[in-house]
């Protein structure tokens, strides 16, 4: 096996072991030891891939936010009206929610690591304000085209992304209260209901 697959699997090893011990027990009760003997793996081998247990962490992070940020950015498609795009988006979020759904011990460890440490907050709080500011730029085009009514973008945004937010969390305390994913999609199109004219 080539070195760089090797050195890319052996990364991956790591990470899957730390969403599983992060998962069962936490951050803070988690050590590097215990991702290495999960991982079958070196602390050398562990070290070389990461400086620290928190590298690692916001490494997860990172890979969950692009399995996010990447059905987003396909549904918006040039060329489309921003109400077509805002319901292209409302059809990703049952795969979106499905990704999530998988994650949601870790997104919450996530949010309890950025209530104590500055740099996971300064890294989780960094793709909200992205997603909030996208979903403004959206709103304020179809404002302004007259496809959607006339409401504060940001407003728009921050309701959108609050709603996200709201439903993964109901999924989290809930998982079998509903078909998150459905419930999701459907909720996002009652609300673009609201917003286009």
């Amino acid at each position: 096996m080539p070195h760089q697959s090797r050195s890319d699997e052996t990364r991956a090893r790591i990470l899957a072991a730390a969403v599983e011990c992060f998962t069962r027990s936490g951050y803070d009760a988690t050590g590097v030891a215990e991702i290495c003997a999960h991982a079958g793996v070196s602390k050398g081998a562990f070290y070389h891939h990461f400086p620290s247990k928190q590298t690692a962490f916001l490494a997860l992070m990172d890979l969950w936010l692009n399995d996010v940020d990447e059905p987003l950015r396909a549904a918006r498609v040039l060329g489309e009206t921003v109400p077509q795009q805002l319901v292209g988006l409302a059809r990703i979020v049952e795969p979106v929610f499905a990704v999530a759904q998988g994650q949601v011990p870790m997104f919450l460890e996530f949010w309890r690591q950025a209530a104590k440490e500055p740099e996971v907050w300064q890294a989780t709080i960094e793709p909200y304000r992205r997603f909030r500011a996208g979903f403004a730029e959206l709103v304020k085009a179809g404002v302004a085209d007259g496809t959607l009514h006339p409401v504060d973008p940001d407003l728009a945004a921050l309701t959108i992304v609050s709603l996200g937010v709201g439903l993964v969390v109901q999924g989290a305390l809930d998982p079998t209260g509903e078909d998150w994913g459905q419930a999701a999609a459907q909720a996002l199109k009652l609300l673009l209901e609201g917003l286009a004219t």
